[in-house]
């Protein structure tokens, strides 16, 4: 190694450390900053939510972690009994018990600092965003080099609906590095057949996702769809143990949710009432609804700069830009099935796109900026710094839908904290009435 390449393998470590230091730092959660907090000092420089409630997602959250506490994980299948007792009465659809790692890993953060449930599911999302940077700087470094992870790490630490998940007990920032890894292991596998390493890895990963969260199907498909288009864009080598892992992994994590859910028989039914009755709900009905399109006005509003960038590989696509080819594929085949979810659209969904958007984003900026030769790394470093300074003034965005979605969180927060919660076995389930009343006043509001 030459020591000019030498000095710039350590400037990229430096740059790399950096961009990770303060994406952690955008990440950490707001009550950090809180008056009389050793961090309050610096709450002029953190992005703060526009909502400070507890929305009513988070309060299911809570009370899931809070039954955890009290009984031990011994006690789940009489939790999911609970649930399917409570939700058999409701008229609407609450979240089911089923996204278990989110909530165990929130009961094992309690466990181990000692914080509140609501905190420890805050901390929890806070710390599966840092995975995520860490993890997309990681799949670009081995997709492009450390050059091209740079400028991802970059664009992702600044990203305003990856630090909006990192804010709040929610669980689609756990779910987007379940999604993100998978992606990432199934590329590996198919540029490295035949490593029992990648395999395994790759076979965790996609049982991890399902226990994660139990609808995750598009995800499935779109890995899918990946494989079916190797065999005309030549991504790498599909083999049957690939094929196998595709399909062993889901398997093994909904194995485990039938052990969790106390058998087959209520992992089916939770699952067939939650799809029942998700579109039945007045809630779902006024704030998941739109045409085809509505994610692109969504991510339009959010990250103009980035998806109009992004878009702008339609126009370059060929069969040399293979990296490239995978994320287009990997979007497309799942924005297909998520946009057709009746009464089920909503950008923290899509959250799992915001990696492979920015790189097809970045993909872009480099090649407008190639004829300047001499100049375009420089170019392409402040066009970066540019797009992050714009979006630090949007990281407090309150919501990604509509004025009805912005509305509906407050109603809902002030919902949970007047709904009663009922007992079954040993598990505390909340009363599903809530939900209803909530969606009636959201409808109230609206007219």
């Amino acid at each position: 190694m030459t020591e000019p390449q030498s000095r710039l393998s350590k400037i990229n470590i430096v740059l790399l450390a950096f961009i990770l230091a303060l994406g952690i730092f955008l990440r950490i959660p707001p009550q950090a900053f809180s008056p009389g907090e050793p961090l309050h000092a610096l709450a002029g420089l953190h992005p703060q939510p526009a909502f400070t409630q507890v929305g009513f997602d988070e309060g299911l959250y809570r009370q899931y972690v809070n039954a955890l506490i009290k009984d031990g994980v011994i006690s789940y299948p009489d939790m999911v009994e609970g649930y399917i007792d409570v939700q058999n009465k409701a008229p609407n659809a609450i979240l089911p018990p089923l996204r278990f790692l989110y909530i165990f890993a929130a009961y094992v953060w309690h466990c181990v600092f000692g914080c509140e449930a609501l905190e420890a599911l805050r901390y929890v999302a806070a710390f599966f965003s840092v995975l995520t940077l860490s993890l997309a700087m990681l799949f670009t470094a081995r997709l492009r080099g450390p050059t091209w992870a740079l400028g991802i790490g970059g664009l992702m630490a600044f990203a305003p609906t990856q630090i909006h998940m990192s804010q709040h007990a929610l669980i689609d920032g756990v779910f987007t590095f379940w999604a993100l890894l998978s992606l990432w292991l199934l590329w590996e596998n198919l540029r490295a057949p035949h490593d029992w390493k990648w395999l395994v890895a790759y076979a965790v990963a996609l049982a991890l996702l399902v226990i994660t969260k139990e609808n995750s199907f598009f995800v499935g498909i779109a890995l899918l769809a990946l494989l079916l288009a190797d065999r005309f864009l030549q991504f790498g080598t599909v083999t049957r143990g690939l094929l196998l892992v595709t399909v062993a992994g889901p398997l093994l994590g909904v194995v485990i949710l039938v052990c969790l859910a106390g058998g087959l028989g209520n992992l089916v039914t939770s699952y067939q009432l939650l799809v029942s009755k998700a579109s039945q709900t007045p809630y779902a009905i006024l704030t998941g609804d739109g045409p085809w399109y509505r994610y692109l006005v969504d991510l339009l509003l959010v990250s103009p700069v980035i998806l109009i960038l992004a878009l702008g590989i339609i126009f370059r696509l060929n069969r040399t830009l293979k990296p490239e080819l995978y994320m287009s594929i990997f979007i497309a085949a799942s924005y297909l099935v998520m946009c057709n979810v009746k009464y089920g659209m909503n950008l923290r969904y899509a959250n799992m796109w915001d990696m492979p958007l920015r790189f097809l984003a970045l993909s872009t900026l480099l090649a407008m900026v190639a004829p300047l030769r001499r100049y375009r790394n420089v170019v392409l470093g402040v066009a970066v710094a540019l797009i992050c300074a714009t979006w630090a003034s949007a990281t407090s965005f309150p919501a990604f839908a509509s004025a009805t979605a912005a509305r509906a969180p407050r109603i809902c927060a002030a919902d949970t904290r007047r709904c009663a919660v009922r007992r079954s076995s040993s598990a505390l389930v909340p009363a599903a009435r809530c939900s209803s009343s909530a969606a009636r006043r959201i409808s109230t509001s609206e007219r």
